[in-house]
């Protein structure tokens, strides 16, 4: 057990690093309708070495790969073991743009017993967007309950 405080988290940034960082941001604005607020072009390289964009309230954050200093994007590792959820108004069309904009489905949307429906989309640099939109409220009783359901199922 550490004698230090947990730190108190103000934000939480998800900070994607892809290569081909300029072709990214401009997926992103043409998927998710983002915003670049922030972006910074390394001289000489053109890399992008640091890059922000809004998407309604979220701060999304994006870099070019840098090898030299093990930064490194899904295609170079061979995949991504982390999914981004983006909470939106309609799942559905959330998911068709971003298919429209070049990203893969992975999931079609459908209902989950959580109450949200959801599919699963990869962008074209690697990364796995989750996106859906609640159609009811459960309670984490009723949620378990149907969780156990669906496991005793399958």
């Amino acid at each position: 057990m550490s004698t230090y405080p947990p730190p108190i988290v103000h934000e939480l940034f998800p900070y994607l690093r892809v290569r081909g960082a300029s072709a990214a941001i401009d997926y992103y604005q043409r998927a998710f309708g983002a915003r670049l607020r922030l972006r910074l072009d390394e001289p000489g390289t053109g890399r992008v070495g640091h890059a922000e964009l809004e998407l309604g309230s979220a701060v999304l954050m994006v870099s070019d790969e840098y090898p030299e200093c093990d930064i490194l994007g899904p295609e170079s590792v061979g995949g991504t073991s982390v999914s981004i959820h983006l909470h939106v108004d309609n799942a559905d069309n959330a998911l068709a743009r971003a298919v429209a904009a070049g990203g893969t489905l992975i999931r079609p949307a459908q209902d989950a017993f959580y109450g949200e429906r959801g599919g699963t989309v990869r962008d074209p640099f690697g990364h796995e967007w989750l996106i859906g939109h609640s159609i009811e409220d459960v309670s984490p009783e009723e949620m378990q309950r149907r969780y156990d359901a669906l496991m005793a199922e399958g």
